[in-house]
């Protein structure tokens, strides 16, 4: 069973994700709080779930950047807003954030960005076509030659939002091998972390277009 921890500032908000992840008969919500420093926490301080959905703008005006890069080295965050500016998403993203989704997103949306984002996955919501179309058009595109055939198949999957188990059966290959392809780009390319590959990922996707 899955842990889902929700941080959000309107009480209607958390009801109704509290209501739409309940229904899922994998996921469990441990609890909905307007603040992070209201998290339920284990022993040794770690929050008491597996992922946690924050809402970008606790405070008016004000992206909660630095909760998500507090709580994103012990949990994976899936930051929501009303927001779809290009700078809200790649700060989020930049802050550690593991997925992004607007909150004109469909049930079945939060559900599939909770379950990716669990398997080790990073997830945009599919209204952000600025965002990526941003992304891909970036000053510094990914050089193909860099990488292998192989590598080339294994970015364009993670630019199309799969998990290293869904990129490996597409593939035909074991996960261990994609981890082994991610690790390789993410060697040859100088990347940390997952939203760095993802935007790497991104701008190579919107290379290969041209």
């Amino acid at each position: 069973m899955l842990r889902v921890a929700i941080v959000d500032d309107h009480p209607v908000a958390r009801q109704g994700l509290t209501t739409i992840l309940s229904a899922a008969p994998d996921l469990t919500v441990t609890c909905a709080v307007a603040d992070s420093a209201e998290l339920a926490r284990g022993p040794g301080g770690e929050v008491a779930a597996d992922l946690v959905i924050l809402d970008l703008y606790l405070t008016p005006g004000r992206p909660a950047l630095q909760t998500i890069t507090d709580l994103s080295t012990r949990v994976p965050v899936l930051v929501v807003s009303a927001s779809r500016e290009p700078t809200d998403v790649l700060a989020a993203m930049q802050a550690g954030a593991s997925g992004y989704l607007t909150k004109h997103s469909t049930e079945e949306g939060y559900l599939a960005a909770v379950r990716a984002i669990a398997q080790g996955g990073f997830h945009l919501s599919a209204q952000l076509a600025d965002l990526i179309q941003t992304a891909t058009c970036g000053p510094h595109p990914v050089q193909h030659d860099a990488l292998s055939a192989r590598e080339q198949e294994a970015l364009t999957y993670v630019a199309r939002g799969f998990t290293h188990q869904q990129t490996a059966h597409r593939m035909g290959v074991s996960k261990s091998t994609v981890d082994t392809y991610i690790a390789r780009i993410r060697g040859k390319l100088h990347l940390g972390n997952k939203a760095e590959l993802t935007m790497a990922a991104l701008r190579f996707l919107g290379g290969a277009r041209e």
